[in-house]
């Protein structure tokens, strides 16, 4: 990432040259809005949400283009929640992403933007999403902000900072994508949808306490009591391996799916657990900690994704 401040800063603007151009500069800007919003988490989160809203018309008997409409606001809604969350969490942590390598980037740490800049932006698209969710049901707008407040107050303001437990805190806020999308469609929440949610809820603790394994050494300076961190990399691998287990029988619950999701789920949820008891074997806990960070990314990719095939 470039670090200049030529987007903030109208005077660097001068200083960068005759090379210089207003709409490089607007480029500069957006990048470090994405960066602020955390535009990985919520695009691969609006994959679930996408799938909670296709499955409730399916489920709802409704067609398709008669929902166009509230899947818009559905989709603008929930990424605008998830941006405005991810914001919030920059400027509640700009006093520790410096210590972390893959943080020290961030706008907040480099200066870009003032801490109340980033403030009201976080404010802004969390109370922006709210208002789209709104115009879907009362329930997705309420599902919206109890994930907003879970993951901005009690995560990142309480638990993140003071106990291992913060990762399964964050879970909740991170298993409504596929809530409010549902939700957006059909404000009852057939069961299905509820177990969307758990398969999320179970699938974020191997997935990020993998990657807490592989940044050890930053959470450790940051001081946020990530579970290596405090009980070592053989109490985290037992964990994970539970939740992967615990995982695999609530994923195989949406066999009414069909055969061919049935058989997916069950072999991505083996070759899961196989891998994470594999763990307890390998020498090289950090690469054994990169193996099961990508498994998980792309399991929940292909498994929800499949989710909505099957029932084109």
């Amino acid at each position: 990432m470039n670090k200049s401040n030529t987007a903030i800063d109208p005077t660097n603007v001068i200083e960068a040259g005759p090379d210089s151009s207003v709409a490089d500069v607007q480029q500069k800007s957006w990048k470090d809005y994405l960066v602020l919003a955390k535009q990985g988490i919520v695009t691969s989160n609006l994959i679930t949400t996408f799938a909670g809203i296709y499955l409730a018309i399916v489920y709802t008997g409704t067609v398709f283009t008669m929902h166009l409409d509230t899947m818009i606001f559905a989709l603008l809604g929930a990424a605008l929640v998830m941006a405005g969350g991810c914001t919030l969490n920059n400027y509640i942590d700009r006093d520790i992403d410096h210590l972390m390598e893959r943080t020290k980037e961030r706008p907040t740490v480099t200066g870009r933007f003032s801490a109340k800049h980033v403030l009201l932006v976080g404010l802004a698209q969390a109370a922006l999403g709210i208002i789209f969710l709104a115009l879907t049901t009362p329930t997705a707008a309420v599902i919206g902000l109890i994930g907003l407040f879970i993951y901005v107050v009690l995560y990142t303001m309480w638990t993140k900072r003071t106990t291992t437990l913060n990762t399964i805190v964050g879970s909740f806020s991170g298993a409504v994508p596929p809530l409010i999308g549902w939700a957006a469609i059909d404000g009852g929440l057939h069961l299905y949808a509820w177990l969307l949610f758990f398969i999320m809820f179970l699938w974020q603790p191997p997935h990020f306490l993998a990657l807490a394994m592989k940044r050890v050494e930053e959470y450790r300076a940051a001081g946020i009591p990530m579970l290596p961190v405090v009980a070592g990399f053989e109490m985290t691998k037992r964990q994970m391996v539970v939740y992967v287990a615990a995982l695999l029988p609530v994923s195989l619950m949406l066999y009414p799916f069909g055969l061919v999701y049935t058989i997916v789920a069950a072999v991505l949820g083996v070759g899961w657990l196989a891998l994470g008891i594999a763990g307890f074997k390998m020498k090289d806990d950090i690469k054994w900690a990169r193996l099961m960070f990508v498994y998980s990314l792309n399991y929940l990719t292909i498994l929800f994704v499949l989710m909505v095939i099957v029932h084109f």
